[in-house]
């Protein structure tokens, strides 16, 4: 740091005013960028070792800040006087206990295989200690315990008969055998469901699959694991299409991506970022089918969506969306989420404690309405809402109108959360024209849960066909899970039905449609 005295200083008064105020410019800057790094800081270490929720405090919104309680105090209606003479009996308080509730534990269920062990008397204690005569069994007392037995493996052996005729002794006949999941491969389709099950929705890497498998003794490398799971994926592949196909009927599909890494020789760093997509079907056509891109460029959903000719599009304000929404020929609406929102204002708390609590509070009094309509039909959803959330959302806008820029510096959190919300303030309250719509976008973030957890274990894939594999086997065993499916026992059946199920009846192996076959 250069020191300076009196005798250093210019004598010009206009030089010295110009070096005073590029002095405060350069503060200025200074401090901007620290309070910037304080905060990329502050969203780092909260990713880290913080809670991820983004709740406040369990209270009203009406008791986070003044402004909104002299704001629900103007919508409040007026209370009815109360009557002149009020009796003491009829003064009714409303007492709240709170009781612990106390764990129960479960029946265990009916078709579980059970070992019975009996505990009889000896002879010596059949006898009555008063009379002396025999003691008459009248009943018993029965205690359960759950044991556990480590997975087993079987070898199945394929024996085909050969006839021959010993007459001319010129034709040799074998019996056929079914068609196999893998042709003259040794897994059959119990340990590919396996395999798939531990890796795409248990997290095991296959390093560790392998040393499970070795204290069978028997021997599998990672490497032809990785080559079956490539082999189920081609095999559930046409089921696959036919999940893209159902999603792409939606009247809304929700949809999120989430960075994966990418074995690559090429670069410098052996991996660079492919991307996973996810684009969730709404109730009609309830699967949640995955997409892998290399990259995250706006290819991935256009192509993906280009079969999608009309309906709602919910997603973060991602810019490789804009064209489907500006396509002509089609009538693509973009539907926005609260929940990305919010959580913009949240990261802003520390930063602007006052505007971001705020705006905390109208978002939580938008969500208080879709609690109350959980329940509802569309039909009532749409009608509480005209009702409720549009006049909310009418203050909100006004009041983030009324904000200042001054109050907010450039490339703040709460001037970019601002922001947000203003130029996406259409496609956030579009979820009020119809009571089918959702209020955020939270379907598709839970289904990126499985990646993120998934990646801390197995790292990443080997390659860009990898990726499509498990796009692939997440679509199949997601959506299996949505239909509160045993994803071992759907595999396992789709893995060994698939090759012989005729096309034109595929529809039959979908999840729900297999939930009542079933």
């Amino acid at each position: 740091m250069i020191s300076m005295d009196a005798k250093t200083l210019p004598n010009d008064i206009s030089l010295l005013q110009q070096m005073v105020m590029d002095l405060l410019s350069s503060l200025e800057n200074k401090d901007r960028r620290i309070g910037k790094l304080e905060h990329s800081l502050a969203q780092l270490l909260r990713q880290r070792y913080g809670r991820q929720s983004e709740r406040l405090a369990d209270m009203d919104p009406a008791l986070l800040l003044p402004f909104m309680q002299d704001y629900l105090k103007e919508q409040a209606e007026p209370n009815p006087e109360p009557p002149a003479e009020v009796k003491k009996e009829e003064v009714i308080k409303e007492e709240i206990t709170y009781t612990r509730n106390k764990p129960k534990r479960k029946k265990l269920p009916e078709d579980l295989p059970r070992d019975i062990i009996e505990y009889d008397l000896p002879d010596a204690e059949k006898i009555c200690a008063d009379c002396g005569e025999p003691l008459q069994r009248i009943g018993s007392e029965t205690s359960e315990q759950l044991d556990y037995i480590p997975a087993s493996l079987r070898v199945i052996e394929h024996v085909r008969f050969k006839y021959a005729c010993k007459h001319c002794e010129q034709q040799i006949v074998v019996a056929e055998k079914d068609r196999q999941p893998i042709e003259k491969g040794l897994p059959a389709a119990g340990l590919l469901a396996h395999v798939v099950i531990s890796k795409y929705v248990d997290h095991q890497p296959l390093h560790r699959l392998e040393g499970i498998f070795r204290r069978h003794d028997i021997s599998i490398p990672r490497s032809t694991m990785c080559g079956w799971a490539g082999s189920c994926a081609d095999l559930l592949e046409p089921l696959y299409t036919l999940m893209k196909n159902e999603v792409l009927q939606s009247k809304v599909i929700n949809t999120d991506d989430t960075p994966v890494r990418v074995q690559d020789p090429q670069v410098d760093r052996k991996t660079r970022t492919g991307r996973l997509w996810i684009y969730s079907g709404d109730t009609h056509h309830p699967y949640h089918v995955y997409d892998y891109t290399p990259s995250r460029s706006r290819e991935g959903p256009e192509i993906f969506l280009r079969d999608y000719p009309q309906g709602y599009l919910q997603a973060d304000a991602y810019a490789g969306y804009d064209g489907i929404f500006a396509d002509p020929l089609r009538q693509v609406r973009e539907l926005l989420c609260w929940a990305h929102a919010r959580r913009k204002f949240y990261e802003a708390r520390t930063s602007a404690p006052d505007l971001s609590h705020t705006a905390l509070a109208w978002i939580k009094l938008l969500y208080a309405v879709e609690k109350e309509i959980k329940e509802l039909s569309s039909e009532e959803r749409y009608s509480v809402r005209q009702e409720k959330s549009v006049p909310l959302l009418h203050d909100f806008k006004s009041w983030l109108d009324a904000i200042p820029w001054d109050q907010a510096l450039p490339q703040s959190p709460i001037r970019q959360a601002i922001q947000y919300v203003r130029n996406g303030w259409e496609a956030l309250c579009r979820y009020t024209e119809d009571g089918d719509l959702a209020i955020d976008n939270n379907i598709a973030e839970r289904q990126m849960r499985p990646i993120a957890v998934g990646r801390k274990n197995w790292l990443f894939f080997g390659s860009d066909q990898g990726g499509r594999t498990a796009a692939i086997l997440f679509t199949i065993t997601q959506s299996a899970q949505r239909h509160n499916l045993n994803v071992y026992t759907y595999l396992r059946d789709l893995i060994a039905r698939i090759s012989d199920h005729p096309a034109p009846r595929l529809h039959e192996l979908l999840p729900d449609q297999w939930t009542a076959k079933q």
